[in-house]
């Protein structure tokens, strides 16, 4: 192991120890890659574009935890809580003012799981979409007829 010298010493009484993968840190909200089960964009969570796939998510990992991403509106959130307080997840806003990242929410765990694919595709989300605009309208025309 190296000796520290005085800027090391320095640099560490200014901004404390540095954390290993510190930009992955920055990244996903204080976590590590290898520990989260799924990751939504900011858009995703303004647009609750990816709810169902947290909320599958969630179902399916009923021990993991919900980090929000501290820089999006409240008014946004209101889902996302929302299913935290469902199935009884604890959830955390994220707040660092000194880095920005794109991820709105990332449900993780404290330990390593490596997921090989945290990010919802777009594709799934237009198939998603599409039924629930499919089903909406269908509704839409049934109370039109009363049926």
């Amino acid at each position: 192991m190296t000796k520290k010298n005085v800027d090391d010493f320095l640099t560490e009484g200014l901004y404390g120890t540095r954390l290993p993968k510190e930009n992955e840190r920055i990244q996903f909200l204080g976590t590590l890659r290898e520990r989260i089960v799924l990751a939504l964009t900011v858009g995703q969570v303004m647009s609750d574009s990816g709810i169902k796939k947290l909320e599958q998510a969630i179902k399916e990992n009923p021990e993991a935890k919900l980090l929000i991403n501290g820089h999006v509106p409240y008014r946004f959130l209101k889902e996302e809580k929302s299913l935290a307080a469902k199935y009884n997840i604890p959830y955390t806003a994220i707040t660092n003012n000194e880095k920005d990242t794109d991820i709105g929410a990332v449900l993780t765990y404290d330990y390593a799981i490596d997921k090989e694919n945290i990010y919802i595709d777009e594709e799934q989300l237009n198939e998603e979409n599409e039924t629930i605009e499919k089903k909406t309208f269908i509704d839409k025309v049934k109370k039109w007829f009363g049926s």
